[in-house]
């Protein structure tokens, strides 16, 4: 990931991503601990940019360090608008963290009702149910 994308993410700079992205930036780009812009907004609740990111098609199920995607990293944040738009874009829900005390085997669904997120939890849980019924 190159600085000046870095930077521009971190700040949550919509205007930037988009200047960026319009001269080709790559959004789906990994910074040296393996993260996506859409984590790295997503971690921080740059809830516009993460909506930018989505719809420029950024990937959803990239996973970094202890196995953590956007959407749990959003959850574990707190961040549960942007949570709510990652789920709704198609986040796999069923991807679980590694390694780490606290997220290893742990799904979205795990860490939502883990912060006691009950709305939340309702929301991931639903197509699954919705599935089993059908």
């Amino acid at each position: 990931m190159q600085a000046v994308w870095h930077k521009a993410v971190i700040e949550g700079d919509v205007n930037e991503v988009n200047r960026l992205i319009s001269q080709g930036y790559d959004v789906d780009s990994l910074d040296h601990y393996g993260q996506t812009a859409l984590m790295l907004s997503a971690v921080r609740g740059h809830k516009v940019l993460v909506d930018v990111l989505l719809a420029q098609n950024a990937k959803l199920d990239v996973t970094a360090k202890f196995g953590l995607s956007a959407l749990m990293l959003a959850i574990i944040n707190r961040h549960i608008e942007i949570a709510y738009s990652l789920i709704e874009a198609g986040a796999d829900t069923q991807l679980s963290g590694s390694g780490a005390p606290g997220f290893a085997g742990k799904t979205a669904v795990d860490l939502a009702r883990e912060a006691g997120l009950s709305d939340l939890v309702n929301k991931i849980s639903r197509p699954q149910a919705d599935g089993m019924l059908s």
